[in-house]
């Protein structure tokens, strides 16, 4: 997760983590809270109570212009057009081979009666480059705002809706999983995602900058919420079997490899039209060269990113792509990419980390059961 200290940003809420006896790495080009008490201590209240995520290193676009969402839908291959306002749908930027440039979520926030806009959240580490891909990729009448003057904060756990709601009461009874709004807060528009990356229900939350302090106070005043650093997002996020940009995803995977597919919406499938499309309507027809699999390992030892998947007779047949030991399972767990012929429930493989072998067998994911707060009959 370290990376280069030179030219480290800093984000709105690099004193309030201080203050708190965060320990700081480099991530995504920032200085980031990794850890406060301990990964474990914060993985568990969250998945138990609310944690308060910072998360404004990620990239807040705003597109708008005429004819967005169909200009979108020729990068992404998602549904856009029919994503209604106040939905949220995750999606990926793709390249011209099928390649995942980059995942993000896509919120229609046009106003009623309003001019057409979506909201668009992207990774840190890529959102300069997503920016000026999508830039040149599409027409000129969309405009892109990168919303530079914004932070993001994320509240998950599930106990996380109680908390909103009684700071911003009738906000979590409004919203179902993916869904969002926005409200007048201390004079500045705060925008509510029923979203978030650690399988647990929660928010994601966008404040300018200057709020942003004056929010994170607001919420840890509640009992059930603590600050939660970058380390315990990472556990999480392995547990609900979510893939990370640079780890799970890039631009040598598809998302049919990635099993992603989920994200092809199914007019998309059969009318095409989206980069990539002939590549990746073949695999969905034909099935991809490989998939991403999670591992149960046995022992006690993480493995970890880098590590290699050998088949019964000792050849390369993938990598592991995240691994890491789970706080809800008490044991270590990974994803990697295999070939598909091995990719099946119960398949039994073997892992090399620095000339050390361990056991694995391919296992369903998620790890541990998604918890997102679904209404029946929400869309």
């Amino acid at each position: 997760m370290t990376e280069s200290t030179d030219n480290l940003a800093t984000l709105p809420l690099d004193g309030w983590h201080r203050a708190r006896g965060a320990r700081m790495v480099p991530f995504a080009g920032y200085d980031m809270a990794v850890q406060y008490e301990g990964i474990m201590a914060e993985h568990l209240w969250t998945r138990n109570h609310a944690g308060l995520f910072d998360v404004s290193h990620m990239g807040q676009l705003l597109l708008t212009g005429t004819g967005v969402a169909e200009a979108l839908e020729t990068l992404l291959p998602g549904d856009i057009i029919g994503l209604k306002p106040g939905r949220i749908r995750y999606s990926l930027l793709l390249d011209d081979k099928g390649g995942v440039i980059d995942d993000l979520m896509v919120t229609n926030v046009t106003p009623e009666g309003g001019d057409e806009a979506y909201y668009m959240v992207v990774n840190g580490a890529t959102k300069y480059g997503d920016i000026a891909d999508l830039e040149e990729r599409l027409p000129a009448r969309v405009k892109l705002e990168h919303l530079t003057d914004r932070a993001l904060l994320a509240l998950q756990g599930p106990e996380a809706a109680a908390v909103i709601d009684s700071l911003f009461p009738g906000v979590g009874d409004a919203l179902s999983f993916m869904q969002g709004t926005s409200r007048d807060w201390e004079g500045v528009a705060l925008g509510f995602g029923r979203s978030g990356y650690t399988g647990e229900d929660g928010f994601e939350l966008s404040v300018p900058a200057t709020h942003a302090e004056k929010l994170a106070n607001l919420l840890i005043a509640d009992q059930r919420v603590r600050p939660i650093g970058l380390g315990a997002r990472d556990s999480l996020r392995l547990e609900a079997g979510l893939p990370l940009y640079g780890h799970d995803l890039d631009c040598d995977t598809t998302p049919v490899m990635a099993g992603l597919t989920f994200a092809i919406a199914k007019r998309r499938r059969e009318q095409g039209g989206f980069a990539g499309a002939e590549r990746i309507l073949g695999q969905l027809a034909d099935g991809p060269p490989q998939k991403r699999v999670g591992l149960l390992v046995e022992g006690r030892q993480p493995v970890r990113e880098g590590a290699l998947v050998l088949d019964r007779e000792g050849n390369e047949i993938g990598r592991v792509t995240s691994g890491g030991h789970s706080p809800s399972l008490g044991r270590p767990i990974a994803m990697a990419y295999v070939a598909t012929a091995l990719a099946e429930e119960g398949t039994a493989l073997t892992l090399e980390q620095r000339g050390k072998l361990f056991q694995a067998s391919v296992t369903p994911m998620p790890f541990v059961p998604h918890r997102y707060h679904r209404k029946q009959g929400a869309a």
